[in-house]
């Protein structure tokens, strides 16, 4: 089914208590008959979904917690770039990831999103399964395996897998989800060169429109945050990056 195809129901569903299971997904969305559809449809494969209309009420519930963020970018009052720039800035929401819902589908507007800290970009109109299969991602991408390793320290770095926790020399750096995951993948592949591809690939996980350039932005803002570090993580031109122990 396609979004804007959903019969609209008289108002949302009575969201279930906070000590529900569920994973939680904030949906920042001004149109009622959108947020609805998305709502359904994401309820019935077990989340939990809470509802803002704009961009200041969803600054307030992502501080308030939440697993996953869906975010229009035509709100009213505050745009939606602006919001996920300030969810990504602030150290309590920086881990969260976002996947912008919008029917600005140009590829500026989809390389801005992404450079503004998003993990996904899905362009309206739009499916409501895969929108759902493209969370289910997005929120597996943050709970590594019992089987992988949870940490990683050499004489520069201290990395928290589960945490989510850099430190270079004993000082901590903020990422973003995405990012954290560019960077693990290629921390756990020390020495290895990993295309664009085989990164857009693992760390996405879901074939979409995201192209490998989008990559290219990453690893810029993961050098920027790294800053003294930042050539631990090496260019092979015309291959792709790889990760040095030393440099």
């Amino acid at each position: 089914m396609t979004v804007g195809q959903a019969e609209p129901r008289s108002a949302l569903p009575v969201r279930p208590a906070a000590a529900d299971s569920r994973k939680r997904v904030l949906l920042i969305e001004d149109d009622q008959d959108i947020a609805e559809a998305i709502s359904y449809q994401l309820e019935r494969v077990g989340m939990w979904v809470k509802w803002a209309r704009t961009g200041e009420e969803g600054l307030d519930f992502a501080r308030r917690g939440t697993d996953l963020v869906l975010l229009d970018l035509n709100l009213p009052g505050m745009d939606g770039l602006e919001v996920c720039r300030l969810i990504k800035r602030q150290a309590s929401t920086a881990h969260v990831p976002i996947i912008i819902v919008s029917a600005r589908g140009d590829e500026v507007d989809r390389v801005l999103g992404l450079e503004m800290g998003a993990e996904d970009y899905v362009v309206k109109p739009f499916s409501l399964k895969e929108l759902a299969a493209r969370c289910r991602v997005a929120l597996r991408r943050g709970e590594p395996g019992a089987d992988e390793a949870k940490a990683y320290r050499d004489e520069n770095f201290e990395i928290e897998f589960d945490a989510y926790v850099v430190r270079y020399r004993g000082q901590e750096i903020r990422l973003t989800q995405k990012e954290f995951e560019i960077f693990r993948y290629l921390v756990e592949r020390a020495g290895r060169v990993l295309t664009r591809e085989r990164l857009l690939e693992r760390v996405w996980g879901f074939e979409s429109d995201v192209e490998t350039r989008s990559i290219d932005a990453h690893i810029r803002r993961l050098r920027l945050k790294l800053g003294p570090a930042r050539d631990h993580v090496e260019t092979v031109v015309g291959l792709g990056y790889r990760f040095l122990k030393e440099r």
